[in-house]
């Protein structure tokens, strides 16, 4: 059974199992090089001398230099993050049975999962107009289940300004940053009708990295929102606003999709111009990949 498709993991009722078979899938998989060395970087070889744990004999180094040589770690430090979860109505969204808001949330409970294995703290904050619920990162393993049972009783409902939240939360952190190592992931469609909105939105982001905090931007979209696949005339309507729009796709289509993709340029230069990771998601690939990416970025963190 492949626990990497998003419909598969949604016939799991048990958000905490969703968590675990994705992270494990990830970790024994085909992407396990990802995974390994999370908690410890490489950092020198030493002579090795009696005591020494074997495990960490060079045996490469071996075999060019007929010595032994040990292997040293450097323990990497770890994070304070926060898992910072759009719940407004537009993430209710499903043209395949899974919506942006339940990618989001078990993608959400799968890096939690693993933050929490390696020892991170992991806080939670779910939003529509303004930051509706804050969960403090904690690093005890039980303070999963605090995360995981916010996300299911959780509804995607009201209007988005993810702009206006960045800021409060940006505030939030008066000006010190999370304490230590700070990470903040956003996990959001990104859609605000505000016609300047994709400004602000980088402005806000631009904000949360001179606090100091390490940012992520998970883009959440539906393969209906990025292909617009719809042929005959329909009545489309705002699932946040009282707007409503009876037209017919085929006019539609190629400025829809102009429009969305400018947006998504901009909101990947504007993320790349501020050292901030982005990633654009279709709700019905894999979940595999943004825990690659994650795990990819993590790796490189520790390298700067």
């Amino acid at each position: 059974m492949n626990y990497f498709d998003p419909k598969v993991l949604a016939g799991v009722k048990n958000l905490h199992l969703r968590a675990r078979f994705l992270v494990d899938g990830v970790m024994v998989g085909k992407h396990a090089s990802q995974a390994k060395g999370l908690s410890a970087e490489f950092e020198e070889h030493r002579g090795y001398v009696p005591g020494d744990d074997t495990r960490h004999i060079d045996w490469k180094a071996y075999a060019k230099f007929d010595r032994y040589f040990v292997r040293e770690y450097r323990k990497t430090t770890n994070m304070r993050a926060y898992l910072v979860m759009d719940a407004s109505a537009s993430m209710g969204y499903a043209s395949n049975g899974v919506s942006k808001f339940d990618y989001g949330a078990t993608l959400s409970a799968a890096l939690a999962y693993l933050m929490l294995k390696q020892q991170d703290a992991v806080g939670m904050i779910l939003f529509a107009e303004k930051m509706e619920k804050m969960i403090p990162p904690k690093t005890a393993h039980d303070h999963l289940f605090a995360v995981l049972k916010t996300l299911e009783a959780t509804r995607p409902q009201g209007e988005t300004s993810v702009a206006s939240v960045l800021k409060e939360l940006a505030a939030s952190l008066n000006g010190k940053g999370l304490k230590g190592k700070g990470l903040i992931v956003l996990l959001s469609d990104l859609l605000d009708p505000r016609p300047d909105a994709a400004e602000e939105i980088a402005k806000g982001l631009k904000q949360l990295r001179s606090r100091g905090s390490e940012v992520i931007v998970f883009h959440l979209l539906d393969g209906d929102e990025l292909r617009f696949p719809f042929k005959d005339p329909a009545l489309f309507e705002d699932m946040e606003r009282d707007v409503k729009l009876l037209a017919d796709p085929k006019v539609l289509r190629s400025a829809y999709l102009k429009r969305l993709q400018e947006l998504i340029a901009r909101y990947r230069s504007a993320c790349l111009s501020h050292r901030i990771e982005y990633s654009l998601f279709d709700t019905s690939a894999g979940l595999d990949r943004a825990l690659v990416r994650y795990l990819a970025w993590r790796q490189k963190l520790r390298r700067r």
